[in-house]
């Protein structure tokens, strides 16, 4: 990592402030662009400093799922009805233990609201729901299920709401720019409209701190060449995860190490180190996401099992949630066993990535010829199908609860996908914030002039997680933290 050094820096060390503004802000992804709307529609004048060449980060690069509910306009136009308590009550089951209360409070209750801002920032919305499975919808709706709410084990918590809203994407596509492109084009189009100031390649190197220990800029470097920055009011660090930073991922969160998937390069934990030298608290620095490299069209209408032939997670589930239980709990052992017609159901079906459609690696006439070749203990996986087949035949799932319209007896012939080690994600722990977005010290205090807002913080996700939490928490607090800077 450039510059190994991450003490602060005393101001009265700094010679030349190169740039200064009343708010600066480290990185332009969607906490950075959040919080830099956020500042400039309360008045101040701000600076944001970018790493790369331009803005978007991972979030340009993503499905652009915004986790939203509580009756949001587009919710009520595709005829859904929510509530910001059944929001809380889904949420606080699916992302704990240990979820922060109070701002799970905060989100769902200004949940509806912030959807009124993205949608009044610009950001376009098509009034239509897509309601099969998938990690994004493969047209222009913009509303889906993206958390596992309508399926066991928490579909029977509250009724479920599909959350997930996607911007609207010009038809046809154009290559990888899905409503994560536009959601961060129409943002950072709205940054610079509010007179947001951008200086790109400036890589963030340590915090500037007064005597009386509030921060009040930062140091950094162009091209190898120092840059100091002086924060009238406040800093906000919005420089993502630490997914690439070998060392912490070893740390905190080996099970994912080398292992990084939907995040970027930049993202080195950098923001997180230079807090924590300031005394910053961390919280959940094992929490990931978990991606599972398979086609949730194929999953839903198969049988996922672990090593031992055993069945272990809802197949109709958030594929987020296949992918945590794989990982963390059946030592990332997986096999998708699927009979010749869902298969070829599962192939033809719509998808947003048909290149998660995965060929057979073993196809037999028989299950016990195929628990055989795949070289599972004897009878494990005859009779976990045997069981299976039984209640499949009078269209239930007992056992795990998957949804009837995807439970059919496994006929033949039939084959098995090898999903070994099919896994990889991006960390979601980190500073420990307030529900403004202020750092706090290990002691539980603010630390003064900084804020910190998305996946460098530790948001709304404990353990679990949904589709969208990451641009919906960080769009949020960012945008918090813009607000709460701008008019400490």
């Amino acid at each position: 990592m450039a510059g190994t050094d991450i003490r602060p820096i005393p101001a009265e060390g700094i010679e030349h402030w190169d740039h200064e503004a009343d708010v600066v802000i480290a990185g332009f992804g969607i906490a950075g662009v959040a919080a830099a709307i956020g500042a400039a529609e309360s008045g101040a004048d701000v600076l944001v400093l970018e790493r790369t060449g331009g803005g978007g980060g991972a979030a340009a690069l993503s499905g652009g799922i915004v986790y939203l509910g509580g009756g949001t306009r587009l919710q009520k136009a595709c005829g859904i009805d929510d509530t910001p308590e059944n929001m809380k009550t889904f949420l606080a089951a699916a992302l704990g233990p240990g979820v922060d209360e109070q701002k799970l409070d905060a989100y769902c209750d200004g949940s509806v609201a912030h959807f009124e801002w993205l949608e009044a920032c610009g950001v376009p919305y098509k009034d239509a729901f897509w309601n099969q499975p998938g990690w994004e919808i493969p047209n222009d709706d913009s509303l889906m299920y993206s958390g596992g709410e309508n399926a066991a084990p928490f579909s029977t918590l509250v009724d479920p709401a599909p959350r997930g809203h996607l911007a609207q994407v010009p038809m046809p596509r154009k290559g990888e720019q899905g409503a994560g492109h536009v959601l961060m084009t129409t943002l950072i189009a709205k940054a610079g409209e509010l007179g947001v100031r951008i200086e790109t390649d400036v890589r963030m190197q340590r915090l500037v701190t007064d005597t009386d220990g509030r921060v009040v800029g930062l140091v950094t470097t162009r091209f190898g060449k120092q840059v100091a920055v002086r924060a009238r009011k406040g800093v906000i660090l919005a420089t993502g995860s630490f997914a690439y930073n070998d060392e912490m991922m070893q740390a905190y969160a080996p099970r994912l190490y080398k292992r990084p998937a939907a995040t970027v390069e930049e993202h080195d934990g950098r923001g997180i180190l230079v807090a924590q030298a300031l005394g910053a608290g961390l919280a959940h620095m094992d929490a990931c996401e978990v991606a599972f490299f398979c086609d949730p069209q194929l999953m839903a209408r198969g049988i996922l099992v672990n090593g031992r032939g055993q069945r272990y997670v809802q197949e109709d589930t958030y594929p987020g949630r296949i992918g945590q239980l794989t990982l963390f709990e059946n030592d990332n052992q997986a096999f998708l066993v699927i009979d010749q017609k869902s298969y070829e159901e599962g192939m033809a079906a719509p998808s947003s990535s048909p290149q998660l459609k995965r060929q057979p690696t073993w196809v037999c006439e028989t299950v016990d010829e195929l628990e055989s070749e795949m070289g599972l203990p004897s009878g494990s996986l005859t009779s976990t199908v045997a069981e299976y087949n039984r209640h499949a035949a009078e269209g239930s799932d007992p056992v795990l609860g998957k949804k009837p319209e995807w439970v059919a007896p496994i006929g033949s012939p039939v084959a098995a996908i090898d999903l070994r080690g099919n896994t990889g994600g991006f960390t979601l722990g980190g500073l420990r914030t307030t529900v403004d977005s202020e750092v706090l010290h290990v002691d539980g205090t603010p630390i003064p002039g900084l804020y910190a807002a998305g996946r460098c913080t530790s948001g709304l996700s404990a353990f679990g997680y949904c589709s969208g939490i990451s641009l919906g928490d960080g769009s949020f607090f960012g945008r918090k933290a813009g607000i709460h800077a701008a008019t400490s």
